[in-house]
This record gives C-alpha cells, sequence and structure tokens, in this order.
C-alpha cells in the first residue's frame, strides 16, 4: 500500500448517501430559506396565485435550493414541485417537493408550515421527508423499513373508530365547488369525533397521524406535492391511505383519507355517504 505523503491528511471515506440522506440534506437546504425570511415576511412580501393560494418569495428561493441539491446529489432523476420545476429524469424516479406547505400559515407568523419531500418510484412512493424547522423534526420513511421521527420508529394510534377519535382534516379552499358536500362530510365526523383540527399543513397532518399524534385525516382537493411524502409516512407507520371510494388515486385526484386501518374503514362510510370519486368527478365535468 502507498503510504501517505508526509504532512498530508488521512483520506475520509464518505459513505454513499442513500435516498433519505439526499432528502434531508435537500430538505435543510430549503428550510435554511424559509427560516431567512421567517422574521421579517408577511403578506406585502407575497404573490396572489389563485383565490385563496399565496404564493412568497421563501417559496420560490426554497424550491430552488431544494432542486439545487436533488440535481447535485440525484442527477438521473425527475422533479416535480409546487411552484413549478419539472423535470423527467432518466431513472423513471420523481423527486415531488413542497418547498413550503403551509405558506398562509408561514406568512401570518402561525408556526405550522414544513418541507415536505416525496421520491417516487413509476407510481410508487419510495422515500419520504417531512421536516418541520422550527422544532428540528424530521419524520421519515422508505418503502418496506418503516416510518421514523428523528430517527425513532413511529406507529400510528390504536384507535378503533371514529368514536372518541382526534382527527385532521383541511377545508376545499382552493375548490369551493366542493365546499357543500365538505360540510355534509364534516358535520357527521364532529357529531362522532372528540375533536377535529384544521391547522393548514397537510403534510404536517399526515406526519402527525403516523405518528399517532392524529388518529386520523381526510381531505379534498390536494395536489400532488402536499400528499406524496405524507402518505408514505402513514402507511409505513402502519396506516392506510386511500382516495376517498377505497382505491388508490388519491395521488392524481388529491382526495386522501389517511389512518389507522378501522378508523380509515369507519371514515370511508361516512364519506361515503356524501362523496365519491365517481360522484366528484361528475361534479368536476358539469362545472
Amino acid at each position: 500500500m502507498e503510504k501517505e505523503r508526509e504532512g498530508s491528511e488521512p483520506l475520509q471515506y464518505a459513505p454513499p448517501m442513500n435516498d433519505i440522506d439526499i432528502a434531508t440534506e435537500a430538505a435543510r437546504r430549503g428550510a435554511a430559506v424559509l427560516l431567512k425570511y421567517w422574521q421579517q415576511l408577511g403578506k406585502k412580501d407575497a404573490d396572489l396565485k389563485s383565490r385563496h393560494d399565496w404564493v412568497s418569495n421563501a417559496d420560490r428561493e426554497s424550491e430552488a435550493a431544494i432542486v439545487a441539491t436533488l440535481r447535485e446529489l440525484a442527477p438521473g432523476d425527475g422533479i416535480l414541485g409546487e411552484e413549478g420545476s419539472k423535470s423527467e429524469g432518466s431513472t423513471k424516479r420523481t423527486w415531488v417537493i413542497d418547498p413550503l406547505d403551509g405558506t398562509s400559515n408561514y406568512l401570518q407568523h402561525f408556526p405550522m408550515w414544513c418541507v415536505s419531500i416525496g421520491l417516487r418510484s413509476g407510481d410508487e412512493g419510495v422515500a419520504a421527508v417531512v421536516y418541520e424547522p422550527l422544532r428540528e423534526l424530521f419524520f421519515t420513511a422508505e418503502r418496506g423499513s418503516g416510518a421514523f421521527r428523528n430517527g425513532e420508529r413511529i406507529r400510528v394510534s390504536n384507535q378503533t373508530g371514529v368514536e372518541g377519535s382526534f382527527l385532521a382534516t383541511g377545508f376545499p379552499f382552493r375548490a369551493q365547488e366542493y365546499v357543500s358536500i365538505y360540510v355534509k362530510i364534516f358535520e357527521d365526523v364532529i357529531r362522532k369525533a372528540k375533536g377535529v383540527r384544521r391547522a393548514g399543513s397537510a403534510a404536517l397532518d399526515l406526519a402527525y397521524t403516523a405518528a399517532g399524534i392524529f388518529d386520523g385525516f381526510f381531505e379534498l382537493h390536494l395536489a400532488a406535492w402536499d400528499v406524496a411524502a405524507g402518505a408514505l409516512l402513514v402507511q409505513e407507520a402502519g396506516g392506510v391511505v386511500s382516495d376517498f371510494s377505497g382505491g388508490q388515486r388519491w395521488f392524481d385526484r388529491g382526495n386522501i383519507v389517511g389512518a389507522p386501518p378501522a378508523v380509515q374503514e369507519e371514515l370511508l362510510r361516512m364519506i361515503g355517504k356524501h362523496a365519491s370519486e365517481e360522484a366528484l368527478d361528475r361534479r368536476k365535468a358539469a362545472r
């Protein structure tokens, strides 16, 4: 073996980064942008993308930092980002990015927001990171390997039904045509649940469901980047994720129910009295 040159530093071995390492590094760099703006940013610094949907300089710069990191560390993979980043890649793998989930919360200085990064291989989620930087919490999952919060395994709750459950939801602000359906579902749910919270970050709602803080989550008309990471967390924590008809179209359709098995099954029955994927399709076509 060749001796080290006199006075030279010993070579350091750097193990290859796995998907969670890559997503974690990207989330940290995106969050660094968000934290820089956190104390100063307000609505005056944001543009209105559409009704009730804000985009800020922080969103855009965070996504740019995340995309740059992914292109550096996973150059062959595709990218789909909320703020417009999109590339196909050559690996049939796609990173699905929400650089700031909970933008309205962030702009109002309500501390419920995160960075969400999910990795899909074909039509299947294979890795997920949801990072809550204000509390330094990393929720992570890989397909078949479980879900974790800062390295400790997490599980969905042992709740066995909606009665007495503590649930999370989101209001369909971006899809006003679904409000009347949502209100009927919500009315049925609050008659049985112990509590229902609308905190304004679907990715964190799903992460908290995976950790057993919430006993389930349901929402209408979300985007792919809202659910790509959180859904895998729930699945790897022992929960069930489906669309409103119990199928697997939640990623493309945005109508999602994620919960421990018994709660998920009962929520589907309750939702099914008022909505199904087919009925929602008909409503959308009639607009």
